[in-house]
């Protein structure tokens, strides 16, 4: 650049805006970005620290609410269940070749349907993560092709089933995944698996867990409060129970 150039000085308004998303950023790294290990610990250890929740502070404020504009709500969206308009959101990043996803999946993720999204209260926005190679890649954009045909809830439960993730995600597997989810048109799910509408939902996925600093799977947020890891059920209750009754107010 030239020594004459001088470079615009941003305005007050764009810096601080600025600023903002770094917060958010810096907030979801430290919670969302915690080491691998917490994340995908053996189940008989504990997480370290007593649990892997963010911790409200006042200074926080602004960064939870640049989080909280993540939930979608998007009618017709086909990788959420839950009311629209329900007061708590839960976004969950996971990747199909995770053990803790699966276990998340299995063992509390229908307890949190069954008792916060039936009632109203809940609503839960899945996006895919893959960060275990080519494999998770194909998961998740065979998941996205699933719920076109409104079957991604049950292609989720087939893959997360036990033993699911040992048998692998190749091609002829994911087919066989696609029919024990009642996928009705096999051959429009293979289409759409490999079309670009898929690879650009996951790339928006990717995008945006990358940007908040998502670093192991499944991390989560409920109303803009990080969650890292396959968490006990009542360490997602209490959360969940809290951010309600800070909506009602």
């Amino acid at each position: 650049m030239p020594s004459s150039s001088r470079p615009s000085r941003p305005s007050s308004r764009s810096t601080g805006k600025t600023l903002l998303a770094c917060a958010g950023v810096v907030l979801a790294a430290a919670a969302l970005g915690l080491a691998s290990w917490q994340a995908n610990a053996p189940e008989d250890r504990p997480a370290r620290g007593g649990g892997a929740v963010s911790q409200p502070r006042s200074e926080d404020s602004g960064a939870r609410a640049e989080l909280l504009k993540l939930a979608r709500r998007e009618a017709g969206d086909r990788l959420a269940v839950g009311r629209q308009d329900a007061p708590v959101v839960l976004i969950e990043y996971s990747d199909f070749k995770c053990g803790y996803c699966g276990k998340f999946a299995r063992d509390t993720e229908p307890e949190l349907i069954r008792k916060y999204v039936e009632d109203g209260t809940l609503r839960i926005e899945w996006r895919n993560f893959p960060i275990f190679g080519e494999e998770s890649e194909a998961a998740a954009k065979a998941a996205w092709a699933a719920g076109q045909q409104d079957r991604f809830q049950q292609f989720h439960a087939a893959a997360y089933a036990p033993g699911a993730t040992e048998k692998g995600f190749g091609a002829e597997r994911l087919l066989e995944l696609a029919r024990e989810a009642g996928v009705p048109d096999l051959e429009r799910f293979s289409r759409d698996m490999a079309g670009e509408a898929a690879a650009a939902a996951l790339a928006r996925d990717r995008e945006e867990g990358s940007r908040i600093g998502v670093a192991s799977t499944p991390s989560f947020l409920v109303n803009g409060r990080p969650i890292a890891g396959a968490q006990p059920y009542g360490t997602f209750a209490a959360v969940i129970d809290g951010a309600k009754a800070e909506a009602a107010r």
